[in-house]
């Protein structure tokens, strides 16, 4: 393919072309080869000549004036604690907390700070170049903030979480500045966002501002390393990621929590009520027949008025489908490879290091309050090791869970008996009990399984063998210490008649002919009367893990614009 000469354009003139576009254009450099990288990028960077000139988009956070110059501390989410730069007093105009501004100058690192970091951090794959920019803005801005440099930053990655990972070994430089151009004024006296603490609470009040806060903004980040790394897993096992439908014609749980759909007129939009969805299961069971194993990461709605730390209106669920399978154990295998491969890539990337290594070293009061408001640090590193673990995690039956409540000698607020469903504070109490591994000072995740038939959803498969007490049916739940039940799972009835007779026994009408329009569940039949192999499935709730890996005690301070009963703000 030929290459197109582009006759080069003054930098001014050019930036003002590419900002005529509401989509950005991919960028035009000043520089052959060069990328737009984050503040992180810089701030990781110990540079071959000194005191190279650079330039960089953020956000300020703060400044402080000292004598003729103010120190600026600028952030573009890219990295939890800011980047200092010293603004000379005639180009301090407009900088005020929130204003969105592009900087130009010489990054400065003291020599002996590089020297330590160059040998804590050299490696080929570590290495990255800025190149000298030209007089004038650059040519186009890089998304959220950046530097230009000339290779990708390094990997991030550590192998494990500690103190002395890269983000430690940073060099400590800061941006003498040059130029300044304000791109987004902040009324400083009416910026929710100041320079001091502010508590979980009130930042759900803001709900669009609080992502700018420095832990809010890592938090968003771990959320998305942690989609990216599921995304590859799953594809590297031959996975189909799908898009199972949001507004569905029944409610798949039975539990009568699900909301109902209606548009502005009197009369119903689908001709009869639909509702938002409260899991892709059944839908992930058709594109099963079709595709094999399956899996989704997708929104769901749950219509409880709960008001605890553990439950949403709105949340992701991360749902899998495996077909051609018999046995419970594939499924509760394939759970816990899938979070131990999740959490050991996750351990490396730089959102749940700085997480560690912050909180270690944090020196300014309104960061150590910030990571006050979450669990103990030694508590959260007991969780990573035991999702981590490459022991097998315990696997108990109902039953045996519940005598082992009833043995305890702890007073529950609801008494453990068989038959009935398991609280959060029984799934608490046998998470720490049972996960708990001294030898690793690790909490092991707790699968219990094949619970009462009457107490579970009618799709899943009645157990070959059940106690006396009554039948049971092959599903589990997987627990953990300090919030209960993280995922569940069950092998799916796929015989037609045994699936009739179970939606019986919950009270569901079986449609009485194969095209009755009125039942809502006569698609979901259909999968059965037609070539339906043994199957099995499990969801996983994508908020409560995160909530679990941060130390965050409160599922809503980890979803950027919680929905939860009488709350749906923005």
């Amino acid at each position: 393919m030929a290459m197109m000469i582009l006759p080069r354009l003054p930098a001014r003139s050019l930036r003002d072309q590419l900002r005529r576009y509401s989509v950005r254009a991919p960028a035009l450099q000043t520089q052959p080869f060069t990328k737009d990288k984050t503040l992180a990028d810089l701030k990781g960077w110990v540079p071959d000549i000194p005191d190279p000139e650079v330039q960089v988009y953020g956000h300020v956070r703060s400044r402080r004036k000292l004598g003729q110059v103010s120190f600026v501390n600028l952030t573009d989410g890219s990295s939890m604690r800011p980047l200092q730069a010293v603004v000379p007093r005639q180009l301090t105009a407009g900088l005020s907390p929130g204003s969105a501004v592009y900087m130009k100058g010489i990054w400065h690192v003291r020599s002996g700070d590089a020297e330590r970091a160059a040998a804590d951090t050299a490696s080929p794959a570590q290495e990255a170049d800025v190149t000298p920019i030209s007089d004038g803005p650059p040519a186009a801005e890089g998304p959220g903030g950046g530097v230009e440099l000339t290779q990708p930053h390094a990997s991030r990655a550590g192998d494990a979480i500690s103190s002395g990972s890269s983000v430690g070994a940073q060099a400590s430089g800061e941006l003498q500045v040059t130029h300044v151009e304000l791109l987004g004024q902040s009324n400083a006296q009416t910026y929710p966002i100041q320079n001091k603490y502010q508590s979980p609470e009130s930042l759900r009040s803001i709900p669009h501002l609080r992502p700018r806060m420095p832990l809010n903004s890592t938090m968003l980040r771990l959320r998305s390393d942690a989609t990216a790394i599921l995304t590859d897993y799953f594809f590297r096992r031959g996975f189909q990621q799908c898009h199972p439908p949001l507004i569905t014609s029944s409610d798949c749980e039975g539990a009568g929590e699900a909301f109902s759909v209606k548009a502005g007129g009197p009369e119903e939009f689908f001709r009869d009520t639909k509702y938002l969805t409260v899991s892709s299961q059944l839908h992930l069971e058709a594109f099963s027949q079709a595709l094999g194993n399956v899996w989704t990461l997708s929104p769901t709605f749950r219509a409880e008025q709960s008001d605890t730390s553990r439950h949403l209106s709105e949340f992701y669920m991360l749902e899998a489908e495996m077909s051609f399978i018999t046995d419970m154990d594939e499924l509760m295998d394939m759970a816990q490879d899938m979070l131990r491969s999740l959490v050991t890539a996750l351990r490396q990337r730089t959102a749940s290091l700085e997480l560690v290594h912050n909180r270690e070293t944090a020196r300014d009061p309104i960061e150590r309050l910030a990571f006050n408001d979450l669990v103990d640090g030694e508590q959260l590193q007991r969780r990573w090791r035991g999702l981590a673990s490459a022991a097998r995690w315990p696997r108990i039956s109902y039953g045996r869970a519940v005598e082992l409540l009833q043995a305890s000698g702890e007073t529950f607020e609801h008494e453990p008996a068989w038959g009935r469903g398991l609280q959060s504070e029984h799934e608490k109490y046998l998470a720490e009990k049972i996960g708990y591994d001294d030898a690793q000072d690790a909490y092991l995740p707790v699968f219990i399984t094949h619970y009462p038939r009457d107490i579970k959803a009618f799709y899943m498969l009645q157990s070959a063998q059940s106690p006396p007490e009554g039948p049971t049916v092959d599903c589990f739940d997987l627990i953990v210490p300090h919030m209960g039940e993280l995922a569940g799972g069950s092998m799916r009835e796929h015989r037609l008649a045994e699936l009739e007779e179970n939606m019986k026994l919950h009270g569901l009408e079986v449609p009485s002919r194969r095209d009755d329009k009125e039942s809502s569940l006569s698609w979901y039949l259909d999968l059965r009367r037609w070539g339906s192999p043994p199957h099995g499935g499990f969801g996983l709730g994508f908020d409560r893990l995160l909530s679990y890996l941060t130390g965050v005690p409160n599922v809503r301070d980890v979803v950027p614009f919680p929905r939860y009963y009488g709350r749906c703000d923005c």
